[in-house]
C-alpha cells in the first residue's frame, strides 16, 4: 500500500475541492449532484464499460471527503454509487448492470439501501424481512427503518432473507425494489437532524418482484452483503473526515483572526493544542480509511473488513472531537448560523452511531482480530 497519494489522486482531490468551494455550505443538493455527475465524480468507482470512471472506493472516498471539507457533503454518495453500484457491478446480471450502472454513474438515477430494521438494530442476523418464492416471482414482506433518501431514489436495494433449501436456515439476499412497486410504502421519520437527505421507515407488504429483481446468487449469503457494507463503512469515514476538516478549518481561521488580550487566541496553547490534536486525529483516521479502500479495491475483502471498521470508528471519534473543539474555539459564535458549525454537533454524532455503532465495531475487533470470546 502506498503511504502517500499518487499525483492522480492529488489532482482529483484538488478538482473536487474546487467544485465544493464553488457551492459552499449553503449548497443546493440537486445542483451539486448534477455538477458532480457531469464531471464524472459520482461514478468514479464504477466500471468504464458501464459509463463509470474505472476507479474504486479509493477515488470515490476522495470525492466525498473533499465535498465534506468544503461544507457540502452528498450523503447519497455513500448509498447509491458506493453500496448499490458496487454490489451490482460485482454480482449483478448483465441486464442489471446495463440498466443501473450507467444511470448511477451519470447521476440520472439513484438507489437507496435498506438493511436496518426496527427490532434488529445492529444485529443483521435478526433481520425479519423475508422473501419467498411464488412461481418465478418473489414476495417480500417486512419493515425497514432509518433508510436515507428513499424519496429521491428510483429504487431501493433491500436486504431480505430467504430459506436455504439445503439447511432450512434463513440467509440474506439482495433485491432491487422499484419505488412505485405495489405494497412498497414509506413514512418520513421526524428527525432533529437537519440534512438534505431525509430518513424513512419502509413497509413491504407482499411486494411482488420478478425473478430478475434478485441481485447475485441466491445462495451467496453474507459474501454479497458485505461487498456493500465494507464500502459503506469506508465512505462513512470519508464523510466524517470531511465534516471534521470543515469544522476545523473554520476554527483555525477564527483563532488566527480573533484577538483578545492583545494577541490572536490561536497563540494560546489552550486553543492551539486541542486544534492541533484534532488535526492529528483526522489525519490518522484518513490513513486507516485509505488502507481500507486500498485493500477493498485490491480484492481483499477480509482485510478490508477489519480496516473499514477501524476507519469508520477512528473517523467518527475524530469528527466528534474536531467539531466539539471547533465550536468551543468560537465560543458563542460557534452556535450562530453565521459560522455554520452548530448544526454539525448533531451531524457529527451520526458518525458514531451509523451505519454501525462504535460498540459493534469494538465487538468486531475484539472477536475477529483479537480472538476474544463473544459475550452474545
Amino acid at each position: 500500500m502506498p503511504t502517500t497519494e499518487t499525483n492522480e489522486h492529488k489532482a482529483l482531490r484538488e478538482a473536487v475541492s474546487a467544485l465544493g468551494k464553488r457551492h459552499g455550505r449553503t449548497y443546493d443538493r440537486e445542483q451539486l449532484w448534477s455538477d458532480a455527475a457531469k464531471l464524472g465524480y459520482l461514478g468514479v468507482n464504477l466500471p468504464e464499460e458501464y459509463g463509470g470512471g474505472g476507479g474504486g472506493i479509493s477515488e470515490l472516498s476522495i470525492v466525498l471527503e473533499e465535498l465534506g471539507a468544503a461544507g457540502c457533503p452528498l450523503l447519497m454518495m455513500v448509498v447509491s454509487p458506493a453500496i448499490c453500484g458496487t454490489v451490482i457491478a460485482r454480482f449483478g446480471t448483465e441486464a442489471q448492470k446495463q440498466t443501473w450502472l450507467p444511470a448511477l454513474a451519470d447521476g440520472t438515477r439513484t438507489m437507496a439501501f435498506g438493511i436496518t430494521e426496527p427490532d434488529a438494530g445492529s444485529n443483521s442476523h435478526r433481520i425479519t424481512t423475508t422473501a419467498r418464492k411464488d412461481g418465478t416471482d418473489w414476495l417480500l414482506t417486512g419493515r425497514k427503518v432509518f433508510i436515507s433518501g428513499v424519496d429521491l431514489a428510483d429504487a431501493t436495494l433491500i436486504v431480505g432473507r430467504t430459506e436455504d433449501s439445503r439447511t432450512g436456515r434463513l440467509k440474506p439476499c439482495l433485491f432491487i425494489v422499484p419505488r412505485d412497486a405495489p405494497g412498497f410504502t414509506r413514512r418520513q421519520i421526524d428527525m432533529e437532524l437537519q440534512a438534505s437527505e431525509k430518513q424513512f421507515e419502509l413497509t413491504l407488504d407482499d411486494v411482488r418482484l420478478p425473478a430478475d429483481a434478485l441481485v447475485g446468487d441466491e445462495d451467496a449469503g453474507l459474501l454479497q452483503l458485505f461487498a456493500g457494507l465494507n464500502p459503506e463503512r469506508i465512505m462513512t469515514a470519508a464523510f466524517a473526515i470531511g465534516m471534521g476538516r470543515f469544522a476545523l478549518a473554520r476554527a483555525i481561521e477564527y483563532a488566527r483572526d480573533r484577538t483578545v488580550w492583545d494577541a490572536p487566541i490561536g497563540a494560546h496553547q489552550a486553543i492551539a493544542h486541542p486544534l492541533a490534536q484534532a488535526h492529528i486525529d483526522l489525519e490518522l483516521a484518513r490513513l486507516m480509511m485509505q488502507k481500507a479502500a486500498y485493500l477493498y479495491d485490491a480484492g481483499d475483502d477480509v482485510g478490508a473488513g477489519e480496516a473499514a471498521n477501524m476507519a469508520k470508528y477512528a473517523a467518527g471519534e475524530a469528527c466528534v472531537r474536531a467539531v466539539d473543539q471547533s465550536v468551543h474555539t468560537l465560543g458563542g459564535n460557534g452556535l450562530t448560523r453565521e459560522f455554520g458549525l452548530a448544526s454539525l454537533i448533531t451531524a457529527a454524532r451520526v458518525a458514531r452511531i451509523a451505519p454501525v455503532s462504535r460498540e459493534m465495531i469494538l465487538n468486531y475487533v475484539s472477536h475477529q482480530t483479537l480472538g476474544l470470546p463473544k459475550s452474545y
